[in-house]
Protein backbone atom coordinates (compact mmCIF):
# COMPACT_ATOMS: atom_id res chain seq x y z
CA UNK A 1 0.00 0.00 0.00
CA UNK A 2 2.18 2.63 -1.52
CA UNK A 3 -0.71 5.37 -1.59
CA UNK A 4 -3.07 5.45 0.93
CA UNK A 5 -5.38 8.37 -1.01
CA UNK A 6 -9.02 7.20 -0.88
CA UNK A 7 -8.27 4.40 0.97
CA UNK A 8 -10.67 3.49 4.04
CA UNK A 9 -8.50 3.19 6.55
CA UNK A 10 -10.04 2.09 10.91
CA UNK A 11 -7.75 3.54 13.45
CA UNK A 12 -8.95 2.72 16.98
CA UNK A 13 -7.32 4.89 20.46
CA UNK A 14 -7.83 7.58 18.03
CA UNK A 15 -8.36 9.92 20.22
CA UNK A 16 -4.85 11.06 21.41
CA UNK A 17 -1.35 10.01 21.05
CA UNK A 18 -0.16 8.01 18.32
CA UNK A 19 -3.10 6.93 17.21
CA UNK A 20 -4.58 10.85 17.33
CA UNK A 21 -1.72 11.39 15.09
CA UNK A 22 -2.06 8.49 12.60
CA UNK A 23 -5.71 9.89 11.77
CA UNK A 24 -4.28 13.15 10.96
CA UNK A 25 -1.38 11.96 9.08
CA UNK A 26 -3.88 9.48 7.24
CA UNK A 27 -6.20 12.60 6.67
CA UNK A 28 -3.05 14.67 5.11
CA UNK A 29 -2.83 12.31 3.02
CA UNK A 30 -5.99 11.69 1.42
CA UNK A 31 -7.47 8.99 3.21
CA UNK A 32 -11.16 7.68 4.01
CA UNK A 33 -11.25 7.50 7.55
CA UNK A 34 -12.88 5.87 10.81
CA UNK A 35 -11.82 6.80 13.69
CA UNK A 36 -12.98 5.46 17.28
CA UNK A 37 -11.75 5.54 20.73
CA UNK A 38 -13.50 4.97 24.07
CA UNK A 39 -13.46 8.58 24.69
CA UNK A 40 -16.13 9.89 22.14
CA UNK A 41 -14.77 13.14 23.43
CA UNK A 42 -11.46 13.34 22.57
CA UNK A 43 -11.94 11.21 19.10
CA UNK A 44 -14.79 13.73 18.14
CA UNK A 45 -12.05 16.37 18.70
CA UNK A 46 -10.12 13.92 16.09
CA UNK A 47 -12.30 13.57 13.55
CA UNK A 48 -12.82 17.81 13.49
CA UNK A 49 -9.17 18.23 12.63
CA UNK A 50 -8.86 15.76 10.09
CA UNK A 51 -12.22 17.31 8.47
CA UNK A 52 -10.29 20.36 8.49
CA UNK A 53 -7.70 18.95 6.57
CA UNK A 54 -10.21 17.85 3.85
CA UNK A 55 -10.48 14.55 4.69
CA UNK A 56 -14.03 12.32 4.71
CA UNK A 57 -14.24 11.12 8.43
CA UNK A 58 -16.53 9.39 10.30
CA UNK A 59 -15.86 8.76 14.21
CA UNK A 60 -17.02 6.07 17.05
CA UNK A 61 -17.36 5.15 20.26
CA UNK A 62 -15.71 2.10 20.78
CA UNK A 63 -14.47 -0.65 23.87
CA UNK A 64 -11.98 -2.38 21.69
CA UNK A 65 -12.07 -4.91 24.73
CA UNK A 66 -15.83 -5.68 24.22
CA UNK A 67 -16.13 -8.04 21.00
CA UNK A 68 -19.51 -7.72 20.16
CA UNK A 69 -18.83 -4.26 19.84
CA UNK A 70 -16.16 -4.67 17.87
CA UNK A 71 -17.88 -7.00 15.30
CA UNK A 72 -20.88 -4.85 15.16
CA UNK A 73 -18.76 -1.42 14.44
CA UNK A 74 -16.59 -3.57 11.47
CA UNK A 75 -20.12 -3.79 10.40
CA UNK A 76 -21.12 0.07 10.26
CA UNK A 77 -17.78 0.70 9.22
CA UNK A 78 -18.50 -1.34 5.86
CA UNK A 79 -22.33 0.01 5.86
CA UNK A 80 -20.32 3.51 5.61
CA UNK A 81 -17.47 3.13 3.62
CA UNK A 82 -17.27 -0.59 1.76
CA UNK A 83 -14.92 -2.82 2.22
CA UNK A 84 -11.96 -2.01 4.64
CA UNK A 85 -8.18 -1.19 3.04
CA UNK A 86 -6.29 -0.75 6.03
CA UNK A 87 -6.50 -1.19 10.20
CA UNK A 88 -4.72 0.16 12.43
CA UNK A 89 -5.13 -1.60 16.05
CA UNK A 90 -3.76 1.14 18.40
CA UNK A 91 -5.52 1.01 21.19
CA UNK A 92 -3.78 0.41 24.57
CA UNK A 93 -3.52 0.62 28.14
CA UNK A 94 -0.72 0.35 31.17
CA UNK A 95 -0.14 -1.10 34.23
CA UNK A 96 2.83 -1.31 36.74
CA UNK A 97 3.91 -2.95 39.80
CA UNK A 98 5.52 -6.17 40.80
CA UNK A 99 3.57 -9.52 39.94
CA UNK A 100 2.84 -10.17 43.52
CA UNK A 101 1.22 -6.35 43.87
CA UNK A 102 -1.17 -5.92 41.30
CA UNK A 103 -4.33 -7.21 41.55
CA UNK A 104 -5.13 -9.85 38.76
CA UNK A 105 -8.00 -7.59 37.40
CA UNK A 106 -5.02 -5.38 36.49
CA UNK A 107 -3.54 -8.13 34.08
CA UNK A 108 -6.84 -8.84 32.87
CA UNK A 109 -7.50 -5.21 31.89
CA UNK A 110 -4.44 -5.14 30.29
CA UNK A 111 -4.92 -7.87 28.27
CA UNK A 112 -8.61 -7.58 27.61
CA UNK A 113 -7.79 -4.16 25.50
CA UNK A 114 -4.07 -4.66 24.71
CA UNK A 115 -4.43 -8.74 23.18
CA UNK A 116 -7.93 -9.12 22.40
CA UNK A 117 -8.29 -5.95 21.45
CA UNK A 118 -6.46 -6.73 18.65
CA UNK A 119 -7.81 -10.12 18.11
CA UNK A 120 -11.27 -9.02 17.96
CA UNK A 121 -10.56 -6.49 15.70
CA UNK A 122 -8.47 -8.53 13.10
CA UNK A 123 -11.15 -10.83 13.36
CA UNK A 124 -13.87 -8.89 12.77
CA UNK A 125 -12.25 -6.67 9.73
CA UNK A 126 -10.05 -9.51 8.32
CA UNK A 127 -13.25 -10.30 5.40
CA UNK A 128 -13.23 -6.86 4.59
CA UNK A 129 -9.55 -6.54 3.93
CA UNK A 130 -9.50 -9.47 2.07
CA UNK A 131 -12.36 -8.08 0.06
CA UNK A 132 -10.64 -5.01 -0.93
CA UNK A 133 -7.72 -6.88 -2.84
CA UNK A 134 -5.07 -5.00 -1.24
CA UNK A 135 -5.32 -4.96 2.69
CA UNK A 136 -3.51 -4.04 5.16
CA UNK A 137 -3.21 -4.63 9.23
CA UNK A 138 -1.04 -2.52 11.29
CA UNK A 139 -0.70 -3.99 14.98
CA UNK A 140 0.48 -1.90 17.58
CA UNK A 141 2.82 -3.71 19.86
CA UNK A 142 5.85 -1.98 21.81
CA UNK A 143 9.34 -2.84 22.00
CA UNK A 144 8.73 -4.30 25.52
CA UNK A 145 7.02 -6.92 23.37
CA UNK A 146 10.87 -7.47 22.33
CA UNK A 147 12.32 -7.73 25.68
CA UNK A 148 10.38 -7.25 29.23
CA UNK A 149 11.80 -5.40 31.89
CA UNK A 150 10.90 -5.52 36.03
CA UNK A 151 7.42 -3.87 36.88
CA UNK A 152 6.02 -3.97 34.02
CA UNK A 153 5.02 -8.03 33.26
CA UNK A 154 1.44 -7.38 32.23
CA UNK A 155 2.37 -4.61 29.62
CA UNK A 156 5.30 -6.90 28.78
CA UNK A 157 2.74 -10.02 28.25
CA UNK A 158 0.04 -8.34 26.42
CA UNK A 159 2.88 -6.72 23.95
CA UNK A 160 4.53 -10.06 23.68
CA UNK A 161 1.12 -11.35 22.98
CA UNK A 162 0.47 -8.85 20.34
CA UNK A 163 3.75 -9.74 18.61
CA UNK A 164 3.21 -13.42 18.60
CA UNK A 165 -0.89 -13.57 17.15
CA UNK A 166 0.42 -10.94 14.72
CA UNK A 167 3.47 -13.19 13.32
CA UNK A 168 1.54 -16.19 13.06
CA UNK A 169 -1.62 -14.13 11.72
CA UNK A 170 1.30 -13.13 9.15
CA UNK A 171 2.29 -16.34 8.47
CA UNK A 172 -1.25 -17.73 7.52
CA UNK A 173 -2.07 -14.82 5.32
CA UNK A 174 0.91 -16.03 3.27
CA UNK A 175 -0.05 -19.49 2.80
CA UNK A 176 -3.33 -18.79 2.20
CA UNK A 177 -2.13 -16.45 -0.92
CA UNK A 178 -4.30 -13.86 0.64
CA UNK A 179 -4.02 -9.88 -0.40
CA UNK A 180 -3.42 -8.50 2.74
CA UNK A 181 0.14 -7.66 4.66
CA UNK A 182 0.46 -6.91 8.09
CA UNK A 183 2.70 -4.84 9.70
CA UNK A 184 3.75 -5.34 13.90
CA UNK A 185 4.59 -1.92 15.28
CA UNK A 186 7.22 -1.90 18.35
CA UNK A 187 7.56 1.89 19.25
CA UNK A 188 10.02 2.78 22.08
CA UNK A 189 9.13 5.91 24.19
CA UNK A 190 6.93 7.89 22.48
CA UNK A 191 5.56 11.43 24.18
CA UNK A 192 1.95 10.39 25.07
CA UNK A 193 -0.70 10.48 27.93
CA UNK A 194 -1.30 6.35 27.97
CA UNK A 195 1.19 7.14 31.72
CA UNK A 196 -1.30 8.78 33.17
CA UNK A 197 -4.11 6.68 32.63
CA UNK A 198 -2.41 3.58 33.93
CA UNK A 199 -2.67 1.27 36.70
CA UNK A 200 -0.35 1.13 39.58
CA UNK A 201 -0.79 -0.03 42.81
CA UNK A 202 0.36 3.00 45.24
CA UNK A 203 1.63 5.00 42.26
CA UNK A 204 -0.08 8.31 41.49
CA UNK A 205 -0.80 9.70 37.79
CA UNK A 206 1.91 12.53 38.19
CA UNK A 207 4.06 9.66 39.91
CA UNK A 208 4.31 7.60 36.69
CA UNK A 209 3.79 10.47 34.37
CA UNK A 210 7.19 12.36 35.71
CA UNK A 211 8.56 8.64 35.51
CA UNK A 212 7.86 8.45 31.80
CA UNK A 213 8.60 11.46 30.67
CA UNK A 214 12.34 10.74 31.07
CA UNK A 215 11.94 7.52 28.55
CA UNK A 216 9.27 9.30 26.00
CA UNK A 217 11.50 11.27 23.70
CA UNK A 218 9.71 11.34 20.40
CA UNK A 219 6.66 13.29 19.47
CA UNK A 220 3.36 11.15 17.93
CA UNK A 221 3.59 13.00 15.12
CA UNK A 222 7.03 11.45 14.12
CA UNK A 223 5.96 8.15 14.99
CA UNK A 224 2.65 8.08 12.93
CA UNK A 225 5.25 9.61 10.03
CA UNK A 226 7.87 6.11 10.42
CA UNK A 227 4.57 3.48 10.82
CA UNK A 228 2.94 4.73 7.76
CA UNK A 229 6.37 4.68 5.97
CA UNK A 230 6.79 1.14 7.19
CA UNK A 231 3.70 0.43 5.60
CA UNK A 232 3.92 2.04 1.91
CA UNK A 233 7.51 0.20 1.94
CA UNK A 234 6.11 -3.45 3.13
CA UNK A 235 8.01 -3.56 6.57
CA UNK A 236 6.32 -6.63 8.75
CA UNK A 237 7.99 -5.37 11.48
CA UNK A 238 8.27 -1.63 12.16
CA UNK A 239 10.69 -0.31 14.74
CA UNK A 240 9.83 3.39 16.01
CA UNK A 241 12.82 5.30 17.86
CA UNK A 242 16.05 5.04 17.86
CA UNK A 243 15.85 3.49 21.84
CA UNK A 244 13.85 0.69 20.09
CA UNK A 245 15.92 -0.23 17.68
CA UNK A 246 19.00 0.18 20.18
CA UNK A 247 17.28 -2.28 22.48
CA UNK A 248 16.42 -4.77 19.82
CA UNK A 249 19.77 -5.07 18.78
CA UNK A 250 20.54 -5.38 22.85
CA UNK A 251 18.14 -8.68 22.67
CA UNK A 252 19.67 -10.16 19.47
CA UNK A 253 23.44 -9.71 20.81
CA UNK A 254 22.89 -10.93 24.27
CA UNK A 255 19.55 -13.09 24.15
CA UNK A 256 18.30 -13.95 27.62
CA UNK A 257 21.11 -12.73 28.98
CA UNK A 258 19.77 -9.04 28.88
CA UNK A 259 17.82 -9.75 31.88
CA UNK A 260 20.67 -9.68 33.77
CA UNK A 261 21.33 -5.94 32.54
CA UNK A 262 17.71 -4.82 32.88
CA UNK A 263 17.86 -6.62 36.52
CA UNK A 264 21.09 -3.97 37.08
CA UNK A 265 20.02 -1.03 35.46
CA UNK A 266 16.23 -1.20 37.91
CA UNK A 267 18.25 -1.89 40.66
CA UNK A 268 20.93 0.69 40.27
CA UNK A 269 17.91 3.43 39.32
CA UNK A 270 16.07 2.34 42.25
CA UNK A 271 18.41 2.80 44.93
Amino acid sequence: MTDFRDKVCVVTGAGAGIGRALGLALAARGARLAISDIDPGTVAQTAGAAAARGAEVEHYALDVSDRDAVSDHAAAVAERFGAVDLLINNAGVAAEGAVGEMGIDDFEWVMAVNFWGVVYGCRAFLPQLIESGDGHIVNISSILGIIAVPDLAAYSASKFAVRGFSEALAGELMVAGAPVRLSCVHPGGIKTDIARSARSPGRTPDELAAEFELVAHMQPERAAEIILRGVARGRRRIFVGADAQALALTERLLGARYQRLLAWVTARASS
